[in-house]
């Protein structure tokens, strides 16, 4: 929190673009410390299953709407101050958590051991040259040298990183975290919905702003049905559907309703209302609130709690790359529209369409994302051999309940 709180105000102060990137990666190592930790804190924390429950529920609500929260402060903030005060509004947070923390939370023993340095770096670079294949991609072509060259890059280094991985005594990743088909099911069923979820974020804020010419905070403040609805759907998934239903028919139910809610956004047009998208939005909200819960909880069942730290960092590993890849595959696919298709505030006619036409298939690849999660949920999970209504709801969270 201190690093996050740190680069958040200088970021603020940043006189160059050199300077604001390099706030932000710094953001991003803070941020890569903090979450994985507060989910290995929250299940240490509560030992019991049914206050464990309650916590996953509202750990995933602040999670899954977070993007929408912050697209709606983002507004205001940049509509009535500046874009400076999206990096400074962190500081006084940070420290009012910074304060907190020091009574609310409880010292934990440390582990010796150490530090897996070139699986770091290797999943490190081997992502980032990945995501930035993409990119170059959608603004090149695929077949442009950069874009070759990233894309090869990024599988040398992946694919080296599985041998440390294998070879070292203490490895950031350990690999028999994937021997389990069900939670690694969980894990790309996550990374999809994410990926679409991004997507869905990123094309209609566009779309508000640069179609429907509409100012910031009236951008931001469409995105308000998304919070309240995953606030909604992630209680009801804590409290009634997974304890009666399990963990499987909750997942599959939530992915489904988030495709639906998709399906409309991909017959975007430059004349449509929002009254028209409402719908739309408060169906996929629904989806991801009620999916989350038991994703986040399938992601960390059957793990000793020595290693509930490393299950938590998978859990928020993939929503990252879920955002990050998804939100550059789907740019990629928007770019196929042309170029005018990137234009902005000013853009003309013949440029909206283009800007709706690779938006419409932006949301088309992204329901196809979530439609591969529920296969894959489908094929790799089992269904419950038993309905318990009086069975844990730790176990119920699981995609299979223990026998």
């Amino acid at each position: 929190m201190v690093l996050f709180t740190a680069a958040s105000l200088l970021g603020g102060f940043a006189d160059a673009g050199a300077h604001l990137f390099i706030a932000r990666a710094a953001q991003g190592v803070g941020a890569a410390l903090v979450a994985p930790s507060a989910l290995a804190i929250l299940m240490g924390l509560y030992p019991k299953a049914e206050d464990r429950t309650r916590a996953i529920g509202y750990y995933t609500i602040v999670s899954a709407s977070g993007a929408a929260i912050g697209l709606i402060a983002g507004g205001l903030l940049t509509n009535y101050a500046s874009w400076r005060w999206v990096m400074f509004v962190n500081v006084p947070i940070g420290l009012v958590l910074l304060a907190l923390s020091r009574a609310a939370l409880p010292n934990s023993r440390s582990h010796h051991g150490r530090i897996d340095v070139a699986g770091a770096l290797l999943s490190t670079v081997g992502m980032t040259a990945l995501v930035y294949g993409f990119i170059r991609a959608a603004a090149d072509g695929w077949g442009s040298g950069g874009a070759v060259a990233s894309f090869a890059v990024a599988l040398v280094l992946l694919a080296a990183f599985i041998a440390v991985e294998r070879a070292v005594k203490h490895p950031i990743t350990p690999l028999h975290l994937f021997a389990d088909r069900e939670r690694v099911s969980a894990y790309v069923a996550r990374l999809l919905l994410v990926a679409g979820s991004m997507g869905a974020f990123f094309f209609l804020s566009q779309y508000f702003q640069l179609v429907l010419g509409w100012s910031p905070v009236r951008t931001g403040l469409a995105f308000v049905p998304f919070p309240v609805s995953v606030f909604i759907s992630s209680q009801l998934a804590t409290r009634v559907f997974v304890p009666r239903f399990g963990g499987r028919a909750v997942i599959l139910v939530g992915m489904v309703l988030s495709g639906i809610g998709l399906l409309p956004l991909t017959r975007l047009g430059v004349d449509t209302t929002y009254s028209q998208l409402i719908v739309s939005m408060v169906v996929f909200a629904l989806g991801n609130g009620t999916a989350f819960v038991p994703l986040t909880a399938a992601g960390m069942v059957r793990v000793e709690p020595h290693e509930a730290g490393v299950a938590s960092g998978l859990v928020n590993v993939t929503q990252q790359l879920g955002g990050a890849v998804g939100l550059a595959v789907l740019v990629t696919v928007f770019a196929t529209a042309g170029p005018g298709a990137a234009s902005g505030p000013s853009a003309t006619d013949h440029a909206k369409d283009l800007f709706v036409l690779g938006a419409d298939r932006g949301f088309g690849v992204a329901a196809a994302m979530i439609a591969a999660a529920v296969v894959l949920v489908l094929a790799f999970s089992r269904p419950r051999r038993t309905r318990r209504v009086a069975a844990p709801v730790a176990e119920a969270l699981a995609l299979e309940p223990a026998a």
